[in-house]
């Protein structure tokens, strides 16, 4: 019995010696690293839920994609999610020189894909609030940390029903042109001519849709045509909105009965007021 016990203590041991404390295990990456990125801040809070004294990254965008160019070719790429450890933060080693940084911040089901300064797509085309930042690292000789502002590049089209929704809606499908999938952080806007088509689910109780794109210059226009589907695809309901001004960093709102009239066009032409909003630049609204 004595042996016996002696044997399991021996073995222990043996494999408590073999084993590195985890205090110990860090990542060569971590301390060769000469550049260290930090995302600090986003330029505007994109949701009425949160506040600017509770808000954090991880409640910003679900994804974010550290990208960094020399002479237009992709030397370093980080992709972080929400919840990985260190979320917001990169740790790099790069070799003295001028470096071209890309960093994207999204919200979409998967990674976005930086193939250049100038194309940024995303998965299956759907845009999402969308933040990012492009600018020129110089590396030298000691450790440098950049505290980073990201700012947002899309505009966004919110739809308010204010009249019943019938019970056998089960879609809102967006279609619009006009804006793009398509980004450039080098120019910070849309880079192609895109087709977009979004399908929000739909309950009685849902009144209010939103949909995002990025504009091809500061500001632009949509031609957007919604439809409410049944469960079979079967069109309940549909309005088209004609030249729909969107602007960078703003929301577009319409408003108004989109069942009662049995869905015919809207009025582009309707009165709006401009009006402040919190969270984004600014606000357009409009009735229908």
């Amino acid at each position: 019995m004595k042996q016996k016990l002696l044997a399991m203590l021996l073995i222990v041991a043996a494999v408590v010696a073999c084993e590195k404390p985890f205090a110990e295990q860090e990542e060569p990456e971590q301390e060769e690293a000469n550049v260290v990125i930090k995302v600090s801040s986003l330029e505007q809070i994109p949701f009425d839920e949160y506040t600017r004294a509770t808000t954090t990254i991880d409640k910003l965008c679900t994804h974010l994609q550290f990208v960094v160019f020399n002479g237009g070719t992709k030397v370093k790429t980080v992709s972080q999610k929400a919840d990985d450890n260190g979320f917001g933060s990169v740790s790099l080693s790069l070799a003295e020189g001028t470096y071209q940084l890309v960093v994207i911040a999204h919200s979409c089901d998967g990674v976005a894909t930086v193939s250049s300064e100038e194309k940024v797509t995303f998965p299956n085309n759907k845009v999402s609030d969308t933040f990012y930042y492009y600018g020129t690292l110089t590396v030298g000789t000691e450790r440098q940390t950049y505290d980073l502002q990201l700012s947002r590049c899309v505009a966004m089209f919110r739809l308010v029903i204010t009249d019943d929704i019938p019970a056998d809606v089960a879609t809102m499908k967006f279609y619009y042109t006009g804006g793009s999938s398509t980004f450039s952080p080098k120019a910070g806007y849309g880079c192609v001519n895109s087709r977009q088509t979004v399908n929000l689910a739909a309950t009685a109780s849902q009144k209010t849709y939103e949909v995002f794109t990025l504009p091809k210059a500061s500001s632009g226009t949509l031609k957007m045509t919604v439809t409410a589907l049944d469960a079979s695809g079967n069109t309940v309901a549909e309005k088209a909105f004609e030249e729909v001004p969107v602007t960078v960093n703003q929301i577009t709102k319409y408003e108004g009965d989109f069942f009662t009239d049995g869905g015919s066009s809207a009025d582009s032409k309707s009165s709006w007021n401009l009006t402040a909003d919190g969270e984004w630049a600014a606000q357009s609204d409009y009735s229908f």
